[in-house]
């Protein structure tokens, strides 16, 4: 049987999701609790919606994992949502565990996720230190705003993107917008079918930069034209990221939607 995790953590202590060995990371803690609380004799494997990196943040991950069949489901769920809930530590919690429908991939299955970068750049309040990221010089939103609709699409992110043998930077960019909440804390909002390695980061590094006037807007667009990781481009910290949600189709489509996102993308899709 599959279940499905839906799991938050503070990333601070983290080394990102992924094992690595010697390093604490969130798919180690798990998969060392699942087999001793459902007394397997076998480990199990994780998947996850979004491989956060080291120090990044999530409220809405999701994951799956396989299990042997068992007669009573719904025993099963309700005592290891229950036993999680006492063992593992205070910066990860498995929200909810549920038995996954046909056809459900936690990775595959998405069809969008989305991530909030936060920036304290007036007076940093003590209380959100740990999920933002504090900086100086005042953000100008507006242009965020204005430049955000040249942005969305389908692209090649290739410029914002940690190369990877094999792995396409196209993505299908749904949403990016700024606004200011609790505190004057600034929050960037980006929404995607799927992101690449850095992509969330990098592409708030050089809205940062067109937002503090050190780059203008056509700077930022020519960079979709970019066929490789472009070196101006700065990455910004881990602290201030955190997966918000991860969206899926309705129970029928899970099946056709992880086929599809299994297949390569290219540009001519938006032609």
């Amino acid at each position: 049987m599959r279940l499905r995790l839906d799991i938050a953590y503070d990333g601070t202590e983290f080394h990102g999701w992924a094992s690595q060995p010697g390093l604490r990371t969130i798919q180690e803690e798990l998969e060392a609790w699942l087999p001793r609380l459902l007394r397997l004799t076998e480990p199990v494997t994780l998947t996850c919606a979004g491989r956060t990196d080291a120090g990044v943040h999530a409220r809405g991950q999701v994951a799956h994992v396989d299990l042997p069949e068992v007669t009573d489901v719904e025993r099963v769920i309700a005592e290891l949502g229950y036993k999680l809930r006492n063992v593992l530590p205070p910066d990860v919690v498995v929200r909810r565990v549920s038995l996954a429908p046909p056809g459900f991939d936690a990775r595959f299955s998405a069809i969008w996720r989305r991530y909030v970068y936060r920036i304290a750049d007036s007076t940093p309040d003590p209380l959100l230190r740990i999920h933002t990221h504090a900086m100086r010089t005042e953000l100008d939103l507006a242009r965020i705003n204005a430049v955000a609709p040249r942005l969305v699409g389908l692209h090649d992110f290739a410029a914002f993107c940690k190369a990877r043998e094999g792995a396409t930077t196209i993505r299908n960019l749904q949403q990016l917008s700024a606004r200011r909440t609790w505190g004057d804390v600034a929050e960037i909002t980006l929404i995607s079918d799927a992101f690449c390695h850095s992509m969330v980061r990098s592409m708030v590094g050089a809205l940062v930069d067109v937002a503090t006037g050190r780059r203008d807007a056509d700077w930022l667009v020519g960079l979709l034209d970019v066929t490789e990781r472009a070196g101006e481009v700065k990455v910004m910290p881990p602290g201030g990221l955190t997966l918000e949600e991860v969206g899926y189709p309705p129970d029928r489509d899970l099946a056709a939607r992880a086929s599809e996102a299994r297949a390569v993308r290219t540009l001519q899709e938006a032609e």
